[in-house]
């Protein structure tokens, strides 16, 4: 076991076994490390249900293409835990990570914190201790009081899409999950807000007025959409004819635009027309329909068959996921095989409803090594009752078999869980995992 991985299990130890959501702990814990989230590049701040992730992404990419130095944090891990933290552009080493969970680790003592918690604060001394221009900075569940929230004036803070998620934490409807994730608006600091319902905008406006944060509202100060073949952003300072992100998609557009305009009103300078344009042309983010090619996964499938991964976990994202794979079926026509698993803390019927006359075939299978996974037998069920065919398979390479013999060789996406996405790159790569779950507790 790698040295970081052990301090992490340790780590967990002091999980607390309610969780009170709460900045008491983070702020014990900043004030006996002297306060790193004082010390930081200024801060693109980004909460939001789906497409954080692709929008830290894209910003990293237009930011790193302008040649400058940036920080990210994001969660959860797919294969290692170094993938949360990257210090002016590369992944955390094995050494300076075990450094600075030991040390976050002796500075907490034996009181509890959340998992989330102490490793952000890790992260938080890393990025202070190395020079950057900016740290892009994704929340980890919610807003007003997740572990990221002790950022007093952030250069920009950016809301995703909002839609149901985490409701045991944030809420039962979506006004109260909504004003949760407003909590990162600051007073004077500029908020882009991106696509949204009226209802979510509504009370994210009511939660500007209150702190006096200035918004800019994607389709209200800000346009982006697509026209024959190419993007178009328009805001105040003008329009731009750009390319379409290299993430697939048509979600992606919206995640580019909350990029270019959160990048926008940074009014730096450095960050040209054409840096934006490379950033879209250059982004990568694993397993966010993700192409799989020549790796291990493959050797069970005929050469014409297509394998993707994609990690949506949400009702949302299984909108999103359905419209992008009707898109390319129009393209490009193949049947279309999903391989499921999803995790019993989400809502797989909202999932899989999307599928309904996309999917000839759902193959269900457990995540392995997951305790929260849902069982094949258990998904498969819930496959039949929202219409779509289903299989059960007792693992992966069992359902790509299964998938290998079908004609003509389809389309194969497997889905349902970004814990999953991570055991299939560490298969496909042969890369050992982390023995600590991306699944970790907050």
């Amino acid at each position: 076991m790698a040295r970081s991985d052990a301090i992490l299990m340790r780590l967990l130890e002091l999980h607390p076994k309610i969780i009170d959501l709460s900045l008491d702990r983070m702020w014990r814990i900043l004030e006996r490390l002297d306060n790193p989230q004082k010390k930081l590049p200024p801060v693109i701040h980004i909460a939001g249900t789906n497409g954080k992730g692709s929008t830290l992404a894209i910003t990293r990419a237009i930011m790193e293409a302008a040649g400058l130095k940036v920080h990210c944090y994001t969660s959860p891990h797919l294969v290692k835990f170094h993938e949360r933290i990257r210090v002016a552009g590369e992944l955390i080493s094995e050494n300076d990570l075990s450094a600075l969970l030991e040390e976050c680790e002796v500075a907490n003592g034996s009181e509890q914190i959340t998992f989330f918690e102490i490793t952000t604060a890790a992260a938080f001394l890393a990025f202070s201790r190395t020079s950057a221009d900016y740290l892009i900075l994704e929340v980890g569940l919610g807003g007003r009081l997740d572990a990221t929230n002790v950022i007093d004036h952030p250069a920009v803070s950016v809301i995703t899409s909002i839609g149901l998620d985490h409701q045991q934490y944030l809420g039962d409807t979506i006004g109260e999950i909504s004003r949760e994730k407003a909590g990162i608006l600051k007073r004077g600091v500029i908020g882009i807000v991106g696509a949204q319902s009226v209802e979510v905008r509504d009370e994210i406006e009511r939660v500007a007025i209150k702190v006096g944060a200035p918004l800019k509202i994607a389709n209200q100060d800000w346009q982006n959409y697509t026209q024959h073949g190419r993007m178009v952003f328009q805001d105040e300072d003008g329009l731009l004819d750009l390319p379409t992100p290299a993430l697939q998609g048509p979600h992606q557009i919206d995640n580019a635009g909350n990029a270019i305009a959160a990048v926008r009103a940074l009014k730096d300078q450095r960050i040209s027309d054409a840096a934006i344009e490379a950033g879209l042309l250059n982004v990568t983010w694993p397993a966010r329909m993700q192409r799989l090619t020549n790796g291990h996964l493959n050797e069970f499938l005929p050469i014409d068959a297509e394998l993707w991964l994609d990690g949506g976990h949400n009702g949302p994202a299984g909108v999103v996921l359905a419209k992008t794979l009707k898109d390319l079926n129009a393209r490009h026509p193949k049947p279309l095989i999903m391989i499921w698993g999803m995790l019993n803390t989400k809502h797989p019927g909202d999932f899989i409803a999307n599928f309904k006359g996309i999917a000839e075939r759902v193959i269900t299978i457990a995540i392995p090594g997951e305790i929260n996974t849902i069982a094949a037998e258990d998904l498969a069920l819930i496959a039949k009752q929202n219409e779509v065919a289903p299989s059960a398979a007792p693992s992966l390479e069992k359902a790509l078999e299964q998938a290998a013999v079908l004609h003509p060789a389809p389309r194969i996406v497997i889905c349902g869980s970004l814990y999953l996405a991570g055991h299939v790159l560490a298969m496909q790569s042969g890369e050992t995992m982390s023995a600590l779950s991306g699944a970790a507790k907050r």
